[in-house]
């Protein structure tokens, strides 16, 4: 062959070898058979099939894409998994007009989706109270049979058809498995009430199932008015003693500083909630929470080690990415009442 042969031969494949390396191809991307299977199909080496995938892919014969649905975001969601440590984060993208709302309706919606992944047949799933996880439950639309219990008590027990507890229902009737709701407030006048409280039979029954929780949802809360149930619920005398320590979040009626330690550990004694100690041991907590208001308070909970997963929206998530310097990996689990 000449030197000008072999030139035109190496810009360009010839109408037989098109063919073979399409056919080639299609064992391997569509058919996925491989290498080896391929190489003795046409009596040829491996080596030289994966020489033919290549050039396929140089040349253009064999387009690969990488597709999700257009509300989510892979590229922050990647970014976003990496930089905190988390098993698993979602970032879905928010209309415009949506950007500065706590917690867009459409988190839930994936979340629920994210649930029918993580959740496994026999499983134990936990659901605290938030707008998040109720609007979670609402769009729930496939479960493995498991049992559903209920983490914490409502924002006012008045609403609890149409909150914690009706998403409970929801997620157990969805599911096939039993329900254990709890029909208490989240939050007491004092230690002494709370504490009688737990110790009613059905609180006490869901209680028990909190050490076997292996799923749990919770919701994340900013320390201002609308955004955080707990900060609603409190007089002005008690919200300004607990902003002087420093609260940036809460969850679970659970309270964090910005760098995700636990502080004001007195008024958990007053809620009907689950232990941060008994969280951290549940393999897989999946908080959903955005918005852009809301970026402070997820950083500060994520810092926390308490959480595994993340759906999130992309104007949090932008925030997240800047905050601070990168955490610790979400998955030490480390504890957020320290030492």
């Amino acid at each position: 062959m000449s030197g000008m042969s072999a030139g035109r031969s190496a810009m360009r494949m010839g109408p037989a070898e098109l063919v073979q390396a399409a056919a080639m191809a299609r064992r391997f991307y569509l058919e996925g058979k491989s290498k080896i299977q391929i190489a003795e199909e046409f009596g040829v080496s491996r080596f030289k099939v994966a020489r033919v995938l290549e050039t396929a892919l140089e040349r253009d014969l064999v387009r690969i894409e990488i597709r999700v649905p257009a509300e989510l975001d892979a590229e922050r969601s990647d970014a976003l998994r990496a930089r905190y440590g988390l098993r698993h984060a979602v970032v879905v993208e928010s209309p415009a007009e949506a950007a500065e709302t706590p917690d867009p309706e459409n988190l839930g919606e994936v979340a629920a989706d994210l649930l029918g992944e993580l959740v496994n047949e026999g499983d134990v799933l936990g659901l605290a109270w938030g707008r998040s996880t109720i609007h979670m439950a609402a769009a729930l639309d496939r479960l493995p049979p498991c049992t559903v219990v209920q983490l914490t008590g409502v924002y006012d027990a008045g609403t609890a058809e149409r909150g914690s507890v009706e998403a409970v229902r929801r997620a157990a009737q969805v599911s096939g498995g039993d329900a254990h709701p709890i029909y208490a407030p989240m939050l007491l006048p004092d230690a002494a009430t709370a504490q009688a409280l737990r110790h009613q039979t059905g609180i006490a029954r869901a209680f028990e199932y909190f050490d076997k929780v292996t799923v749990a949802c919770v919701s994340i809360g900013s320390w201002e008015p609308g955004i955080s149930t707990v900060h609603d619920m409190l007089s002005d005398e008690e919200r300004a003693h607990y902003a002087s320590l420093g609260v940036a979040a809460e969850m679970s009626a659970h309270l964090f500083d910005a760098e995700g330690r636990r502080v004001g550990r007195d008024l958990g004694e007053r809620c009907i909630t689950v232990k941060t100690d008994q969280l951290r041991r549940v393999p897989e907590v999946v908080a959903i929470a955005g918005g852009q208001r809301k970026g402070p308070a997820i950083d500060a909970v994520l810092r926390s080690g308490l959480v595994t997963s993340l759906v999130t929206d992309t104007s949090a998530a932008d925030y997240l990415m800047t905050a601070g310097p990168a955490p610790r990996s979400a998955l030490n689990r480390a504890d957020p009442d320290g030492p």
